[in-house]
C-alpha cells in the first residue's frame, strides 16, 4: 500500500528543500520539527499541545539526503511512524525535479501494509492527511 501525492510549487527546489528539512519551516505547514533534518540524522516532528510541547509525535531516521544543486534534483528518505501506526515503520521519499517556473514535489509514503489492523484505513487516514498538509505547504512555500 502506497501513497503517491504530486504537486508543483511556484517556488525553488531549494526553497522547497529547505520547508522539507529546517525544523521552523516544517512548523508552518506540518509540525515542528525537534531538529533540523540532517544526513543520517532523526527526522522528528513535535507537538505543540498545551502541557507537551516538544514532545515527540512522529519520529524516523534519514536514509537519503540528496538537497538539491547546481540544476540537479533533490531527494529526501525518511523512515516516518508515531503512536497510531504502534511502532510500524513506513517510508517517505520526496523527490523534488526542477520544472518551469518552480518545482515539481511528490511523496510517495509507503509501507502500510505492514499495519496489523486496517492497514487500508490507516493509509487512507494519511492519505487525507497529506492533502490538508500541502494545502498548508502549497501556501507558505510560494
Amino acid at each position: 500500500m502506497t501513497i503517491t501525492k504530486t504537486l508543483f510549487l511556484k517556488a525553488s527546489p531549494e526553497r522547497v528543500w529547505r520547508f522539507l528539512t529546517k525544523k521552523d519551516l516544517l512548523a508552518t505547514w506540518f509540525m515542528a520539527g525537534g531538529v533540523d533534518v540532517v544526513e543520517g540524522g532523526d527526522w522528528i516532528a513535535v507537538t505543540n499541545s498545551e502541557g507537551k510541547e516538544g514532545e515527540p509525535v512522529c519520529t524516523g531516521t534519514v536514509k537519503e539526503f540528496t538537497p538539491p544543486a547546481d540544476g540537479k534534483d533533490g531527494k529526501l528518505v525518511h523512515s516516518f511512524t508515531h503512536k497510531w501506526l504502534e511502532g510500524v515503520d513506513t517510508l517517505c521519499t520526496w523527490t523534488l525535479v526542477r520544472a518551469e517556473g518552480g518545482t515539481i514535489l511528490t511523496l510517495v509514503h509507503s509501507g502500510f501494509e505492514r499495519v496489523a489492523e486496517n492497514p487500508f484505513a490507516m493509509a487512507a487516514d494519511h492519505d487525507k492527511g497529506w492533502d490538508e498538509h500541502f494545502v498548508r505547504l502549497r501556501f507558505v512555500v510560494g
